[in-house]
Order: C-alpha cells, then structure tokens, then sequence
C-alpha cells in the first residue's frame, strides 16, 4: 500500500493533484486545505497518503498533515461516510475546526458543509467525539501561494460546486468576495467563499 509520496508537483487542482516520482503520476484527491499548502506546479510535493481499494478502483487520498490523514481515516470508519465525501469535510472546514464542531456538538458548523444532513451531522458527534480526543489536535496555518489568473474566478467556482454547494450559492458567495476585495487567486477566494457560505 501507498502511504507515502514524494515527488514533482505535475498538475494543482483544487480536488485532486498529480505528483511525478520515479518516472509514474499519481493522481491524489485532497481536501482544500492541503491544496492551500502544497505549493506550486514544478515544485516538489510530499503527501501522506490513504490508498483505497475497491473492486472497480485504486484510489489514492493525499494530507500535509498527520492529523488530517487521522482525521479522514475516522470520519470514513463512520457508516454512510465514503472517502470522497470525507475529503469534502475536510475541505468545508480544516482538521482544527472539525474537532472543535464535533467536540462542541455543533450541529449547525457540521450540516453547513454539503453532504452533511441533521443525522449524519449527529452521527458523527456520537461515534468520534471520544475518538478525536486522542488526536493531537495542532492549529496550522493555510500559507496561501499560487499564482493570479483571470480564471481565478471560475476554478475557484468549479472547486466549489465539486465539493457539493449550489452554483448559484457558490457564485453569490465568490462575488460577495470579490467585492470585499479578497485578493484574485483561486486560494484566496476559495477560503473567503467557504467562511461566506458556513455563516
């Protein structure tokens, strides 16, 4: 199994990334905040990895940190919860400010994020809150690289309505951004529409 990458960072999408190591591109999904943290295309990149194996599929699921890794491997041990949609947790909020919902049983920061209804939101406090006790939980800084493009705009929107929000919630919210002046990089946009539409 895969549980480590090092490598050249081929290609940065929001959802997922292709690292080149030893001539072969991996492609890994990831949530938000290790898309914020990676670095830029050319650079070299290492991810923790979770690989998942199923009967039609390999895929492989990349973290900056130890804790999100731990993070994703308990929300996808609760029942209804698959990796893809652990990963869109992760991106509607980091490592940090997951714990802290769920330890605070706040339903209303858990079923903001897409996905998450009334009952999936209560099943996760029930099942994890004693599990992410023991997870060390550190506070990271987002370090927003990247580059400003005209297309800021419409990548950070595609990432939006991939990781489940309405196009037009999503558009509402990035433009709300763009307004206050939020800087023009898909990163940037990205963090300010997400904290608009988890009001």
């Amino acid at each position: 199994m895969i549980a480590y990458l090092r490598g050249n960072l081929l290609e940065k999408n929001a959802n997922t990334v292709i690292i080149e190591t030893g001539g072969v591109g991996y492609e890994v999904w990831i949530p938000l905040s290790t898309f914020y943290d990676i670095g830029d295309v050319g650079t070299e990149a290492e991810l923790r990895i979770h690989t998942h194996v199923r009967e039609d599929a390999i895929q492989l699921f990349g973290f900056k940190s130890e804790n999100e890794k731990a993070i994703f491997l308990l929300l996808t041990s609760v029942q209804g919860i698959g990796p893809r949609s652990a990963i869109a947790m992760l991106s509607g909020m980091n490592a940090d400010e997951f714990a802290a919902a769920v330890r605070a049983n706040d339903l209303a920061r858990l079923t903001a994020i897409p996905g998450i209804g009334r009952k999936t939101a209560e099943r996760l406090v029930i099942e994890l809150r004693d599990k992410l006790s023991n997870i060390g939980i550190a506070a990271t800084s987002a370090a927003a690289g990247g580059t400003s493009s005209g297309s800021a705009f419409d990548d950070a929107l595609s990432a939006l309505v991939n990781l489940g929000y309405q196009r037009s919630a999503a558009e509402k919210a990035l433009d709300k951004a763009a307004a206050e002046g939020t800087e023009q990089n898909v990163q940037k946009l990205l963090r300010r529409s997400l904290q608009i539409l988890a009001k």
